[in-house]
């Protein structure tokens, strides 16, 4: 069965063609693009993209038979629509699925992205086999998908998951439009802001910064920058990082001890540059986590790596929560595709 998956951030965006047979999916195909533009742009972009590799390989459009969407919340998943994500500015109220659905004339399906990736690494990576799993983006934001007792659980008006929003600090780098919170700490955004106050108190100072010699180079500092040169051995990108393992520990604290998971695994930064973190994040988590909890929780990166947003983009598809009800027992449904 031909996929068409589609990955929105509010960095980059993909589309993917996947052939899925039965629990195996073969990706056909990958085009990215940045997230620059209004949304019908690029969408129009991506699809020009499918069109092209249905051509280089010989396929025709209707050999799709499912399209997936993945994107950061808030959604509304039964209506189709991405409702004003604070990573993407000017994306109110898109009706995505039925947009999609009419330029390739399949049925689409939307999905958070934390909701789509949980589910991927529930049945394809490294929550293979538990019943309790918290999945969380660690992207250019911060967003959990949340597996309990075997099912996905999106909350009343799908808006469960969104931890990002949760106040560490009562002072501290901004997320999801408030300062402080677990986004403002632990995602890509909030890292390079960060990373920014560090270095500008440190070049104010006259000291010497080999990562960031000027405020010029200040300007286009990303977390990705800092992770490569904490990889490198550079002792300010290994501080900055070990800061941030110490507020992921004390966030991750709180959903131990409210959701009691077997395992936590982490995409994005955590995922790239979890050596980094890990540390600082267990120290914390043993003052802070209940010890019976910690003690039966696994926190790992993501087994799917880089393709996790792929996975995640074709699971979309395969779940079609649109057409199902919030609690829907996604082993079930994705098993009966």
């Amino acid at each position: 069965m031909l996929i068409a998956g589609f990955d929105i951030g509010g960095t980059k965006c993909s589309v993917i063609l996947a052939d899925v047979k039965g629990e195996k999916i073969d990706f056909i195909s990958r085009d990215e693009i940045p997230t620059e533009g209004n949304w019908k742009t690029i969408i129009d972009t991506l699809i020009e993209k499918i069109s092209g590799s249905l051509h280089r390989f010989g396929l025709k459009q209707e050999d799709i038979k499912k399209a997936g969407i993945s994107c950061g919340g808030p959604l509304d998943s039964k209506k189709g629509m991405i409702m004003s994500p604070p990573n993407l500015k000017g994306w109110d109220n898109v009706p995505i699925c039925s947009y999609i659905s009419e330029k390739l004339n399949v049925s689409a399906s939307l999905m958070n992205d934390a909701d789509a990736c949980a589910v991927a690494e529930w049945k394809f990576g490294a929550g293979r086999g538990y019943e309790n799993i918290i999945f969380l983006t660690f992207g250019t934001g911060l967003g959990a998908g949340l597996i309990l007792n075997g099912r996905l659980y999106t909350g009343t008006n799908n808006m469960a998951g969104e931890i990002g929003h949760i106040r560490l600090s009562s002072e501290g780098p901004v997320g999801y439009g408030k300062r402080g919170s677990f986004e403002g700490f632990c995602s890509g955004g909030g890292i390079a802001q960060q990373a920014k106050t560090y270095f500008t108190e440190k070049l104010q100072m006259g000291l010497e910064c080999p990562l960031c010699p000027d405020f010029e180079t200040l300007k286009e500092l990303t977390a990705k920058d800092i992770v490569l040169a904490a990889d490198r051995g550079d002792e300010d990108a290994i501080e900055i990082l070990d800061r941030t393992g110490r507020y992921f520990g004390l966030g991750l604290s709180v959903l131990i001890d409210i959701l009691n998971p077997e395992i936590i695994i982490a995409g994005g930064v955590f995922m790239r540059g979890h050596k980094h973190i890990e540390k600082s994040m267990a120290e914390v988590l043993e003052k802070e986590a209940l010890a019976l909890s910690l003690k039966h929780c696994k926190i790992v990166p993501s087994e799917l790596n880089e393709k996790i947003g792929d996975y995640g983009a074709i699971s979309a598809a395969l779940c079609g929560l649109r057409h199902r009800g919030v609690q829907a027992d996604l082993r079930h449904n994705v098993r009966g595709i």
